[in-house]
């Protein structure tokens, strides 16, 4: 059995995929399967991935039987993989070739989350380091959460590429979108994370940069065109909003004020979606404007409150 599951949803990735595909392949750390979903697009990527499995073994393909979307092909891929850990490829990024056995050698049965930092590949080539801190860090849930609150840096958080899961823990903690396959195309990530991390107890936090997040000029995070998406996009932070809202609601303090900063951030982002692409009236962008500094307002208030209360349990000193 495999140690470590790669989950590639994919979706009309045509120019990427064999990067992506080879980023995995050639790992150092062979003991792990690849799972492709086939979202049923409409270019050749899933010819190029059968081709990969016809020379790999490791390489499994799950089709979809209609398009679900980013969330749900994630969740189909987990649902089909073997291993007890895994891990997140969008097939228009790609794997540094140590980043499973990396994150293999941070893993202890009593860990149940690693995160490490990513590099940005840019337009014209050039990378960017996300990254906080120099060294490795083994934190409880509280500790993690008041590093995030201190950075104040969800670049960290929100992504779920930049992170090993347990396969069971996933499972268990998004069990009710594997009943039902709900399409969500923005906020996904965070979501996931946020449902995931309220069940979790000890965390690694890496410094090494193992994942690469290229540039893709038709990527949905960058096709702000078309209208239709961009409601779409606002639709569905919305949606997750109300669902972090709603399970965060039986959290104790101590996690509570920490989603609702999330909730914050997303809003904050849906804030400035409807600003710059779905309205031109000139009193509906003051309405936002002023929507927007309150939210800022209310972000102030909740990192106060995170900060003194897990300062209340130690946690600061204990960094």
């Amino acid at each position: 059995m495999p140690k470590i599951s790669i989950i590639l949803p994919t979706y009309n990735v045509e120019p990427y995929i064999e990067r992506a595909l080879q980023s995995c392949i050639n790992q150092t750390f062979k003991d792990i399967e690849i799972i492709v979903v086939d979202d049923c697009g409409n270019d050749k990527s899933i010819e190029i991935a059968k081709e990969y499995a016809k020379k790999d073994n490791r390489v499994k393909i799950v089709y979809n039987e209609k398009n679900l979307g980013t969330f749900a092909s994630r969740n189909i891929g987990v649902f089909n993989s073997n291993a007890d850990y895994i891990m997140f490829l969008d097939p228009d990024d790609y794997l540094e070739l140590n980043a499973c056995e990396a994150g293999f050698d941070l893993l202890t049965e009593d860990k149940d989350l690693i995160v490490f930092y990513y590099k940005i590949e840019l337009e014209d080539g050039n990378m960017i380091n996300i990254s906080i801190g120099d060294e490795n860090l083994n934190l409880d849930l509280k500790q993690f959460l008041f590093f995030i609150v201190t950075h104040l840096n969800f670049t960290i958080f929100n992504p779920i590429f930049n992170k090993i899961y347990k396969k069971d823990l996933y499972l268990n903690s998004l069990k009710m979108y594997f009943k039902n396959y709900k399409r969500i195309s923005m906020a996904e990530d965070v979501l996931a994370n946020c449902l995931y991390l309220a069940n979790t107890k000890n965390i690694c936090l890496t410094n090494q940069a193992l994942y690469c997040y290229a540039f893709n000029p038709c990527s949905i995070t960058r096709e702000k065109k078309d209208t239709q998406r961009i409601k779409n996009s606002v639709d569905d932070l919305i949606y997750v909003e109300k669902e972090i809202a709603t399970f965060s609601q039986g959290l104790n303090k101590d996690y509570f004020y920490f989603f609702q900063l999330v909730i914050c951030n997303l809003n904050i982002h849906k804030i400035d979606l409807i600003y710059k692409y779905l309205t031109k009236n000139f009193l509906k962008k003051l309405m936002l404007k002023i929507k927007r500094k309150m939210v800022k307002i209310k972000m102030k208030k909740y990192i106060k409150l995170a900060k003194n209360i897990l300062k209340e349990k130690n946690v600061s000193s204990s960094l």
